[in-house]
């Protein structure tokens, strides 16, 4: 066997492996007795016919892809060993040549990631102010949330609820038609497309009509964007708003424990302080992490970019309502192919791929570990937030050798994290600063 490192490049080895042809051969052999041994041929017993009468009988070409089968994975094994390469996925091979044989590999090797001075960086987080006015904002919108809707004799206007009949059509084909579906007359808005409302606004009760509007041209689904939609709709009632007072019974109404408007306002400002505060920190984060991935130098082999793409493209299904028709009904439901999306996630996929080599690099260096305990704190902190029935199986499920070691990764990334972004403040709480690598 031959084997040439062409080149290494973006971290993949690219090996030609030319296989001798009694290697070849011999593997055909050895097909072609364990196919012996299962083939019926009249006047031999079960592997005692000849190789040539057995050609006749069983396919050819069949067998040479099985024996191949066998064949190249066993050099490439000897190939990597031969050339002392660690891969970190399984290879890329296509076949280039038959007569000898000559196969390629596209090998992944581990990624290549030399920090700069991350002790330099410096991040000045922000204040988590909260004013009078957000606090009166939440209030007003959790007022809405709370209005009563009441019946009102009068033509629709902006802000009203209407029942509606709707039927409608795109060139013949069905969009929309649904019988007493509860509309709200919100100005400019797009839904179900733009100019909607604005026709539903002066319309009276049992009052029909008929309108064609265009769908936007930037609409998600292509077979539909820019295309005209014909509308019969038809006005069964008209609801307008009624706010409840601000006084201590809408307190009560939105927490019984809340006795007072002052208590939900302490309520409220506390809440939105500590979400400005988790927002603050999500921030510094961020900025400590995208400068030490900015003074870092990383390569990578492509594949980790593509594994991370699997990853974000199954969130999404994951948060998709309908998740359980799958991959295909997702793409059919935003216009889009498969290609499209996975080039649309490749910069972030790219971004999260080097934060990740970055951030385990730097746990490496500050000698950042988690023990036994930790793991077992976090599985039962998870334990206990479900429901007591399902306690004794999730505890099963989480002390699986793979799941404690994904909970490990997990721990690991965040107290890495913490760690650089008690380096970003300039609060230096763990011990001696590494020392800076020669030459940087």
């Amino acid at each position: 066997m031959k084997v040439t490192n062409e080149k290494v490049e973006n971290r993949q080895a690219f090996l030609s492996i030319e296989v001798e042809t009694a290697e070849v051969e011999q593997s055909l052999e050895e097909c072609y007795r364990r196919a012996a041994k299962k083939t019926d041929i009249p006047g031999f017993r079960k592997g005692k016919a000849p190789r040539e009468l057995l050609e006749r009988h069983l396919n050819k070409e069949h067998l040479r892809e099985e024996a191949l089968g066998d064949l190249i994975p066993k050099a490439y094994r000897k190939a990597i060993e031969e050339q002392k390469l660690e891969p970190i996925a399984r290879p890329h091979i296509e076949i280039a040549q038959n007569d000898p044989l000559v196969f390629k590999a596209v090998v992944p090797l581990q990624p290549l990631v030399e920090l700069g001075d991350y002790h330099s960086i410096h991040v000045e987080p922000q204040p988590a102010e909260v004013g009078e006015g957000d606090v009166d904002a939440l209030i007003e919108r959790l007022r809405h949330q709370s209005a009563n809707w009441e019946p009102v004799e009068r033509p629709a206007d902006f802000n009203d609820m209407v029942v509606l009949d709707i039927e409608s059509n795109i060139e013949g084909k069905p969009f929309i038609n649904q019988k007493g579906a509860q509309y709200l007359v919100a100005q400019n808005s797009s839904f179900p497309t733009p100019g909607f409302a604005e026709q539903i606004a002066g319309m009276k009760r049992d009052e029909e009509k008929e309108f064609k509007l265009q769908i936007s041209p930037e609409h998600p689904k292509k077979e539909m964007a820019g295309k005209e939609v014909f509308f019969k709709v038809k006005v069964g009632e008209i609801k307008q708003e009624s706010l409840l007072e601000l006084d201590d019974k809408f307190a009560k109404g939105i927490d019984p424990e809340l006795k007072t408007m002052d208590s939900l306002r302490e309520r409220i400002s506390a809440d939105l302080k500590r979400r400005a505060e988790e927002k603050a920190e999500m921030e510094v984060q961020e900025q400590a992490m995208e400068a030490a991935a900015d003074t870092a130098h990383v390569e990578y082999p492509p594949i980790l970019i593509e594994s991370e793409i699997d990853q974000l493209l199954s969130q999404r299904l994951r948060r998709w309502q309908r998740a359980d028709d799958g991959l295909d009904e997702y793409l059919k439901s935003i216009g889009k192919t498969e290609e499209e999306v996975r080039e649309e996630l490749r910069p972030l996929a790219a971004k999260r791929t080097v934060w990740s080599l970055v951030l385990g690099e730097i746990a490496d260096k500050e000698k950042i570990k988690v023990d036994k305990s930790e793991i077992d704190a976090e599985i039962e902190v998870t334990v206990k937030g479900v429901a007591e029935n399902s306690r004794t199986e999730l505890n099963k499920l989480l002390n699986t050798p793979r799941s404690r070691r994904s909970i490990e990764q997990t721990l690991l990334t965040r107290k890495t994290m913490q760690r650089l972004v008690e380096i970003a403040k300039g609060s230096n709480t763990s011990g001696e600063t590494p020392e800076k690598e020669e030459g940087k």
